[in-house]
C-alpha cells in the first residue's frame, strides 16, 4: 500500500511519544561527536548568510532548541501531532509544525539549512529520491545539509515502544556511500562523512552537503 510507512511512523511515533522523549532527554550531554557537527552546521548557516533552518523530523524538539541555543534560527517539522505537541511543550518560545518531509509544506529556496537528524531512518529506500528531492528544493542555493543515519546494510523492525505499548517502524540502516550517492542524485554535493562508533553494533554517521546552484 503505497505510503503505508508514512501512516505507520506517525502512529508508532504517536504512541511511543512520551517515552522517546524521555530517551532522549539530555542526549546530546556525552556525544561529542554529534555536539561539534550540530556546532558546525550552525556556522556553514552563518557563513552562507544565514536564515532560517529546518530541523525536519525534529521529534521533541531537542536539537532544534540546541540549534537555537546556537544561534541558528531554527524550526521544527514532524510527522507525529504528538511528538510536536511534546515539542511545542518543552520549547514554547520556538516554532513547530506538524508536516511530513515527503512533501514539505515550505516554498522553494526558503531555507538556509536543512537539519535531517537520524530521521530519514524510516524512509525505504524507494522513497529516499523524493525526500532528498525536497531537501534540495526547499533550501537555497549553496546552502548547507547535515544528514545523520544508522550505518549498516539491514533494515529493522520494532514492534515494542520505550513505554512498552505496541508499534509498527522500520529503520533502515545504510553504507554511508549509498545516502551519499543519493544525495549527489538530488543536487548536492558531498562535503564531508563522519562515523561514529565504527566498532559497535550499529554505527552511526553524518553526511555535510550543499545544494548546487
Amino acid at each position: 500500500m503505497p505510503g503505508a510507512w508514512l501512516s505507520d511512523t506517525r502512529t508508532s511515533y504517536d504512541t511511543d511519544a512520551p517515552g522517546y522523549a524521555e530517551k532522549v532527554r539530555g542526549l546530546l550531554d556525552d556525544k561529542p561527536y554529534l555536539r561539534a557537527s550540530l556546532g558546525l552546521f550552525a556556522e556553514l548557516v552563518r557563513d552562507a548568510g544565514g536564515g532560517p533552518v529546518a530541523d525536519v523530523g525534529c521529534g521533541p524538539g531537542y536539537v532544534t532548541a540546541y540549534l537555537r541555543d546556537l544561534g541558528a534560527d531554527a524550526f521544527g517539522i514532524d510527522l507525529s501531532p504528538e511528538m510536536i505537541a511534546i515539542a511545542r511543550r518543552d520549547h514554547p518560545d520556538l516554532p513547530f509544525e506538524v508536516g511530513t518531509m515527503t512533501d514539505l509544506d515550505l516554498a522553494d529556496d526558503s531555507v538556509a539549512g536543512v537539519l535531517a537528524f537520524w530521521s530519514v531512518i524510516h524512509v525505504p529506500d524507494h522513497a529516499v529520491p523524493g525526500v532528498f528531492g525536497q531537501f534540495r528544493r526547499v533550501l537555497r542555493a549553496g546552502g548547507p545539509l547535515l544528514v545523520g543515519f544508522h550505518v549498516g546494510d539491514e533494515t529493522r523492525h520494532a514492534s515494542e515502544g520505550y513505554t512498552g505499548r505496541q508499534i509498527d517502524v522500520d529503520s533502515y540502516h545504510r553504507p554511508p556511500r549509498q545516502v551519499a550517492a543519493w544525495l549527489r542524485d538530488a543536487g548536492f554535493s558531498v562535503e564531508a562523512e563522519l562515523v561514529m562508533r565504527p566498532d559497535e553494533s550499529v554505527p552511526g554517521a553524518i553526511i555535510f552537503a550543499r545544494s548546487q546552484a
